[in-house]
């Protein structure tokens, strides 16, 4: 069967994309049309190429008929509504941006399209901004530069809902023809860069500075220590690199606004497609940011940020007290972040009583610890930001809490509530600000992290991800799942295990044998809570067959904590 949908795509493909085709081996061909790009609740991902199982012009047009036509079921309003896009600076993300277009012009719906690359968050804040009922987003986050991806939200500015995603799923299935996707083509030269308001024809119009400041001037309402950038701002020693990404313009803007001066690595600062000074545009790997630890140690800078491509992770690196920068990890941001915040809204007066931190099932319980210290109510959600989202919303309607801070432990976070999605520019701006207002109470960010250990016990994590190849990858992980949901597992490294958590099934199974419902949505999750706040969590990937593996554990000693979670992992893997 594969093989007669390539001879298709070679009989409609043009001259170019017919000689990449040609080049396959027999092996190649069948990986690339035995299967279709999954859609789900993160959209799709995959590599660039030509192929049903790529990410290229064909996928991209069929995946968005079935988004348009489902904005069609919602009538005129809807459609005049509209969708927001943006994109990063992955290869072909501006094309594939214009492909959206292009598509949605013919279904004769509006398009907000921003005239150059943006960041997540951007994308998130305009959706609202325009009362769009959707908006895209052309990502592949951080991946490598072999991949681009394609990202839902809902009217909400949050990523689009199980519900509503299951719609357009079944609208993209009914798609057979890539090739006959309806299209009013857009040429690339009337797609124009530096403009706002830019009408492309009766549906698209291009935007730009004007909805971005109004993104500025909602996080400036975020700054907590304005006093402290105003006496030391043009004097901290900070160094930025958005690692050739969509985060270079928002974040240098916001620190120009507010008054800090920061450093950037220029090697990195312009787009590149290739992201040519990095092995992956991950600012979560040392080596990523080598670049940016470099020009730290040459000028003596205290603290290195990275963004990712599309801008809604965050990489940290400081200085320990030997005056090494070390990484931190996505927990520890996060949890710096959230000590901050919560430390100046009160010394602000500006903490409700009704605060609440929302942190997903695998992030640091050490933010449950420190946040119910403080008189707040942390909420667990599922892994994916849009459950954040969620919360958001509810509260919004309910003002039942007042939501402070959300992130995860995979460097993602969000203070405010002008997107609901990750926002790395508001968390570069925070982490800033917190620089400055640690050494201006003659502390450091690094001292500060270990006072948290102490007072709330030294925690280690070691998280992991099993990579399942070929065709059969997704349905071999799938099977691992399920042969771990037949086992009874009452001890981990000689943890006991106090409870199974299965998401999918929905129930919680106890030591003692009794059962409790689960009021989370379903998720392929198995969770083990192990005493004092300690776990471990297994989960498929959402976009790739990877099975994600999550130990986090407490001790008297980081270097206790850190055997003791070797130890937990080792044994997980070969329960596996």
């Amino acid at each position: 069967m594969f093989k007669e949908i390539y001879n298709e795509w070679l009989g409609k493909v043009n001259s170019k994309e017919k000689e990449e085709l040609l080049a396959l081996s027999e092996n190649d061909i069948k990986e690339r049309f035995s299967l279709e790009l999954a859609f789900g609740t993160a959209g799709m991902r995959g590599e660039v190429g030509v192929g049903t199982f790529r990410m290229n012009t064909y996928t991209v047009k069929r995946a968005t008929e079935g988004l348009a036509r489902y904005i069609l079921t919602l009538g005129e309003e809807a459609m005049k509504r509209g969708i927001v896009v943006a994109y990063d600076t992955r290869r072909f993300s501006r094309d594939f941006a214009r492909n959206v277009c292009e598509v949605m012009t013919a279904f004769k719906i509006n398009v907000h399209i921003y005239e150059d690359v943006r960041p997540v968050p951007m994308c998130s804040f305009a959706v609202r901004n325009f009362n769009a009922v959707a908006g895209v987003m052309i990502t592949a986050s951080h991946n490598p530069k072999e991949y681009n991806g394609y990202k839902v939200y809902g009217e909400d500015d949050a990523q689009m809902a199980p519900e509503p995603t299951a719609v357009v799923v079944e609208y993209i299935n009914k798609v057979k023809d890539y090739f006959a996707v309806p299209t009013v083509e857009i040429a690339p030269e009337e797609f124009p860069k530096g403009v706002d308001g830019y009408r492309i024809n009766d549906y698209v119009t291009v935007v730009g500075s004007s909805v971005d400041n109004k993104y500025f001037d909602e996080l400036e309402k975020l700054s907590l220590s304005r006093d402290v950038i105003e006496k030391s701002g043009k004097n901290i020693k900070l160094v930025y690199t958005p690692i050739h990404g969509a985060g270079y313009m928002p974040v240098t803007t916001m620190f120009k606004r507010l008054g800090i001066e920061a450093n950037v690595v220029k090697e990195q600062a312009n787009p590149d497609t290739e992201f040519s000074t990095v092995r992956v545009p991950n600012p979560e790997n040392a080596d990523t940011l080598a670049m940016g630890i470099a020009l730290g140690n040459k000028i003596g800078a205290d603290v290195v940020l990275g963004t990712d491509p599309d801008s809604d992770r965050l990489g940290v690196a400081i200085r320990n007290d030997e005056g090494n920068f070390i990484l931190l990890t996505g927990n520890q941001i996060g949890i710096l972040l959230l000590d901050y915040i919560l430390t100046k809204k009160k010394e602000n007066g500006e903490l409700p009583d009704n605060g609440a931190v929302v942190k997903t099932i695998v992030t640091s319980t050490l933010a449950d610890r420190l946040v119910e210290s403080r008189g707040m109510t942390v909420f667990n959600v599922l892994t994916g930001f849009k459950f954040i989202g969620e919360k958001i919303k509810e509260w919004e309607r309910s003002g039942e809490y007042t939501y402070l801070f959300g992130f995860e432990e995979s460097y993602g976070s969000l203070c405010g509530t002008h997107a609901r999605d990750k926002d790395a520019v508001i968390a570069s701006v925070l982490f800033a600000e917190m620089l400055l207002y640690l050494e201006d109470k003659g502390s450091s960010v690094y001292k500060r992290l270990n006072e948290l250990f102490e007072e709330f016990g030294y925690y280690a994590e070691n998280n992991t991800s099993v990579a399942y190849k070929g065709l059969s990858g997704m349905s071999d992980m799938a099977k691992v799942m399920a042969d771990l949901r037949e086992k009874t597992i009452s001890s981990l490294a000689e943890e006991k295990v106090l409870y199974t958590a299965d998401y999918l099934k929905g129930t919680t199974v106890y030591a003692d044998g009794s059962v409790e419902k689960i009021t989370l949505p379903k998720s392929d999750v198995v969770y083990f809570r192990l005493s004092d706040g300690q776990f471990v969590c297994i989960r498929p990937s959402g976009t790739e067959p990877k099975l994600k593996i999550y130990v986090l554990v407490f001790s008297d000693s980081a270097k206790n904590a850190q055997e003791k979670a070797a130890r937990i992992m080792q044994e997980t893997k070969e329960i596996l």
